[in-house]
């Protein structure tokens, strides 16, 4: 009895939820939200538009970062086991790396907005 109603619950709730999503954003509909491209181009115009590319590099300087987040993630799990003389060796050596490489960076100047 308590698996039906818990069932029945989250059937239930999964469905409002469903429902409310469905229906809750065309209550509200405007000009920006119809758009279908939300990057602030208009998408009837040419698509040859100049595009900076400091846009591309801070996102590569995200990705790089967020990946170095990504592989040092499991460390404090790993530091666990008995034997963390390679596995402190090999994350600091990434750490390295990636200090070096965003020194390099700094120092020519790709990380500064304006120009």
């Amino acid at each position: 009895m308590n698996l039906m109603m818990i069932l029945l619950t989250n059937i239930s709730l999964t469905i409002a939820l469903i429902l409310v999503a469905f229906w809750l954003p065309h209550l509200n509909v405007y000009t920006e939200k119809a758009n279908p491209y939300e990057c602030g181009f208009d998408p009837m115009s040419s698509a040859r538009l100049p595009f900076s590319m400091k846009f591309f590099l801070v996102a590569i300087t995200f990705l790089l970062f967020d990946l170095e987040i990504a592989l040092l993630l499991p460390l404090p799990w790993a530091m666990q086991f008995p034997s963390t003389n390679m596995l402190l060796t090999m994350a600091f050596t990434l750490i390295t790396i990636l200090a070096l490489g965003l020194a390099y960076e700094w120092a020519q100047k790709g990380l500064e907005w304006t120009e």
